[in-house]
């Protein structure tokens, strides 16, 4: 016989999502290898800025596109999610 109540929480813990890769490095080194070449002249490094301006763009424009109702990206929803959803199936603790 169990010695708690066999129901889940009302919410689960707050934890951090492991930060993920990393983007849009590459581009940067080396507009900034350009700068450190050129004396940190803008005007002779505007394809390289523009390049990574670009990528910055389009990696925000992909974080943004991901839906919140799809899993994270090692397959478990996050705890903002879980309590989402604990919130709008709330458990019964009693019988009637």
């Amino acid at each position: 016989r169990p010695t708690r109540p066999l129901v889940l929480a009302d919410k689960v813990a707050n934890r951090r999502e492991q930060a993920g890769e990393a983007t849009c490095i590459t581009e940067m080194s080396v507009m900034m290898a350009c700068w450190k070449q050129n004396d940190f002249n803008d005007a002779a490094c505007a394809e390289e800025i523009r390049v990574f301006y670009d990528c910055v763009a389009k990696a925000e424009k992909e974080r943004k596109a991901q839906n919140d109702d799809t899993l994270s990206p090692r397959g478990n929803f996050t705890s903002a999610k879980v309590n989402k959803l604990l919130r709008r199936f709330p458990q019964i603790t009693r019988y009637v």
